[in-house]
Order: structure tokens, then sequence, then C-alpha cells
């Protein structure tokens, strides 16, 4: 009986054996996958899918500490689907495509304004496509936004492409819109999807004849004045109505949209210097208090009230301003309040009169003013929302820099 015992156990544990070492012979092995960066999808000649792949060695970055950084590569292929392609290329290189790593997603304009629901429910519904990867809409090809993609301080690819949306934080320049923000929205009934707006920073670029803070602030992907070795820029938004592409934000007008979502930690504004209307004062401003933002149906049409709060400390400073006078600290926060209250009214009424899309979900609050869902979805807010009409109110308190104050 023993010896009967001992013999099972054996077999027992050569098939425990085996079976622990042939799974590194599965095409599940890493030496046969490839794991997929990025990917760009275009229009393609035949109108159909330009699907391009960016793979980088990480392997290859130097271990000496240097600055050196992993090679990439791209390869594309024309496909009728997502799908397709992918099964082509697994086809093409021997190796089964990975998509777990993928960072990041770029989309050409012209393939966001025919229509992306397709392509985003194909990206969804892929288990291994996370969906915390940034989405790009670029205006160029996405396959040169790809091919342009050079991270100035990070060695990795892939964590350039991980962390260069978090400038939205102190900026507000730009938004981490990822591709699950974009599928829950564009399944919802109360507001619209949005994307982050990328370019290509021209290598050329003439000096402008004077400084214009106004224009520096309104400027958006490959307008910039920014000359570098980087050659790509994300700066704004796109702004979708439903699957299509209506429109896009500049800097300024995406600093709006965060600060009503309350999503930057702070900012910086120039506004007129009250002391002298022929130059700029630069202020950096934080919200001690989150927007408090109201929707009310008035004879049909949207009624939303919002009202900003905001510290700020004055950055620049000249040698005969006084700026600690209290008198002058006030008129200086006036000059602010109205700014901004301009800025953020142009901003509403374009995102409702223009492109009648509310990439802030002002819809989930208007859902209180209705009894039932099925009243709500009578009522068919994001139609509705192009009538809206707003009341925007701005309470900022500025100081003096952080160094020069009064004691």
């Amino acid at each position: 009986m023993n010896k009967l015992l001992k013999t099972l156990f054996i077999i027992i544990l050569i098939i425990v054996f085996l079976s622990a070492f042939s799974s590194s012979y599965t095409s599940l092995s890493i030496d046969h996958i490839a794991s997929v960066v990025a990917m760009g999808i275009d229009v393609s000649d035949s109108n159909n899918l330009r699907v391009s792949f960016q793979f980088t060695n990480a392997s290859s970055v130097s271990e000496s500490g240097t600055t050196e950084q992993s090679p990439s590569s791209i390869y594309t292929i024309d496909a009728s689907s997502i799908s397709s392609a992918i099964n082509l290329m697994n086809s093409y290189i021997g190796k089964e495509l990975n998509l777990s790593h993928c960072k990041l997603i770029s989309l050409s304009e012209e393939l966001a304004s025919k229509g992306i629901s397709e392509v985003i429910y194909t990206l969804i519904n892929e288990s291994q496509v996370r969906p915390t990867t940034n989405i790009v809409i670029t205006r160029c090809s996405a396959k040169f936004y790809l091919e342009k993609s050079k991270p100035l301080f990070e060695n990795l690819l892939t964590k350039y492409y991980e962390v260069f949306a978090n400038s939205s934080h102190y900026t507000g320049y730009t938004s981490n819109a990822t591709l699950g923000d974009f599928f829950n929205s564009l399944v919802c009934n109360a507001c619209e999807p949005y994307a982050i707006l990328g370019g290509i920073n021209s290598e050329k670029k003439e000096s402008p004849t004077s400084i214009n803070p106004e224009k520096d602030s309104s400027s958006m992907s490959s307008e910039s004045s920014l000359s570098g070795q980087m050659g790509t820029e994300n700066i704004g938004l796109a702004v979708f109505k439903d699957d299509y592409l209506v429109g896009e934000l500049n800097s300024i007008e995406t600093l709006s949209f965060l600060a009503t979502r309350n999503d930057v930690n702070g900012f910086l504004v120039s506004i007129p210097d009250p002391q002298n209307q022929d130059s700029y004062i630069d202020i950096y401003l934080t919200p001690y208090r989150s927007t408090s933002t109201n929707v009310k149906i008035v004879n049909g049409s949207p009624y939303i009230s919002l009202k900003y709060y905001f510290s700020g400390r004055i950055q620049s400073m000249k040698e005969d301003s006084n700026y600690l006078s209290s008198e002058t600290l006030t008129t200086i926060s006036n000059y602010c309040n109205s700014y901004l209250e301009s800025i953020f009214n142009s901003y509403l009424y374009k995102t409702s009169k223009e492109l009648n899309s509310d990439i802030n979900g002002f819809g989930k609050i208007a859902k209180s003013n209705f009894i039932t869902t099925k009243d709500f979805e009578d009522y068919n807010w994001l139609e509705k929302y192009k009538d809206s009409f707003f009341d925007v109110k701005v309470e900022t308190s500025v100081k003096s820099g952080f160094l020069l104050s009064d004691t």
C-alpha cells in the first residue's frame, strides 16, 4: 500500500512539473508577445482604417544612468477594422500583440470628424486595453504624431505617455482625458465626450514683433511660440457631439473647462495693470473653494449659475509698483474678477451656442429639476443645452508676491 502511494505521489509530482515548465513555451511567453506602447488611427486612402502600432525596447536603455532614450519603432497597416489590423500585424511580425501596456491612443481629426463610436467601442471591449489610456485627437496624422513624440526628460516613452497630461493640474492648458472617460461620456445622456488636443511643434518659428500675454493664453497645439527638440504639443481640448468632433478649445478655454470642473490646482493669468494699461500683471491663482454650480429650467431653457473662488499672488513685480497697498490690491482683485468672468462666459457660451456640447456635464446637475428619469430623457438635455443662459460670478482675493508682503 505504501509503495502504491509513493508511486502515485511521484506521478502527480511529475505532472505538476511538466505543467509548470511547459507554460513557458506557450504563446503567452514573453518571447512570443510584442507589447504596444501607443496606437495611432487614421483614415486610409481607401476610406478604411490605417492603424499604426508603436513598440519600444525598454531593455536597450543604458544601465549606466545616462539619458539615452529607448528606441521605438512604428508599423502601420491598412485594414477594415482595428481587430483585423491586430490580426494582420500578428501574422506580419510573427508574435502576438499585447495591448496591456498601451499608454496612448491617437486619432486624427479627419477620422474624428467622421465619427469614432465604432473605434471607441472596439477599444473598450478589448480586455487588454486599459480605460486609463490617454486619448489624443491630433491636428496632423496620428502616425506622424507618434513619430514626432520625443520625451525630453524621460528615458522611457511609456513613462512620457503616462505622465504628460498631469501638467493640467498646474497649468490648466490640457486635460487628463482617458479612453474610459470618453466612453462613459459617449453613453451618457447628460454630458458629452472630450479628448486631449495634440499637434506637432514646428522647428522653425518666426519671432513675434511684440509679446502679447492674451495671445499666449489663446494658443493651442501646433500654434504655440514654443521651439525646441520636442516634436509634439498637447495644448487644448477636442470637443465632441456624440462621437463626432465638432470643435477645439484653446489653452484659456481649456483652463475654463478645468476650473468649472474643479480639476485644476493652480494656474497663471495675465491681466491689464490698473496703474498702466499698456502692461500686464501675472497672477498665480489657486481655488480656495469648489466652484458652486446651480442649474434651473426657466421657461423651458437651462439657466446655469456658477460662482468661482480664487486666491491669488502677484508674480510679476516692478520697482515703482505699489503692490503692498490694500487699495491697489483691491483694484487688482476687481480687475481679475472682471477678466475671469469674461473668459468663463465666453467659454460657456461657446460650448452651448457654437458647439452644443455639454462637456462639463451640467446635465447631471440638471436632473434634480425632474421628478423621474423619463422626464429628464423626454426633455432631451443634450439638444436643449444650446438654449442655455449663464450667470457667472468670480470672487478673487489677490495679495502681493509670495516673498514680498506686509508683515
